[in-house]
């Protein structure tokens, strides 16, 4: 058995992300990421989706993906205990986790964090999983699968 509190929360989340790409998959739509959070002592699984076809995502979006994961999660019950599941959409602070993300939101600022960067910049280019930023003047290039990154602005229309 695993001790480790961090390394459990991990595995744990990636059983969450997990599940909730196969509920929501084959209606079209991509989990951006999986938060658990706490409030007023209530447990609650936070799922942010995207649509496949990179179209806005509407409020009849978010309720068919909670019905298609509510019926997994019961059946699969990933956290022990009572848990609320929630669903929303990107929103301004839109989660960039692939190649394809950036290049959507070319010339727009997001804010990384890697190992050797921290730094909020416009995104310059993307080749491959390589994402360049323009920072101070001077072109930072990190892989895509090397960094948390968010959108740090919020377009003047949908991308």
């Amino acid at each position: 058995m695993n001790n480790n509190p961090a390394q459990n929360n991990t595995e744990n989340n990636q059983k969450l992300i997990t599940l909730a790409q196969e509920a929501v998959q084959p209606l079209g739509f991509e989990v951006l990421e999986v938060q658990q959070q706490k409030q007023g002592g209530e447990h609650i699984v936070l799922i942010r989706i995207d649509r496949l076809d990179e179209q806005p995502v509407t409020m009849d979006d978010l309720t068919k993906a909670s019905r298609a994961a509510d019926a997994l999660f019961d059946e699969a019950d990933p956290i022990p205990g009572e848990y609320r599941l929630e669903f929303e959409s990107p929103g301004s602070k839109r989660p960039l986790t692939r190649a394809r993300h950036f290049e959507r939101m070319l010339g727009l600022k997001a804010r990384v964090k890697s190992g050797a960067h921290n730094f909020t910049a416009p995104i310059k280019a993307v080749s491959g999983d390589d994402v360049t930023f323009s920072v101070g003047g001077e072109d930072v290039t990190v892989k895509a699968s090397e960094m948390q990154a968010n959108l740090a602005e919020f377009p003047d229309r949908h991308r």
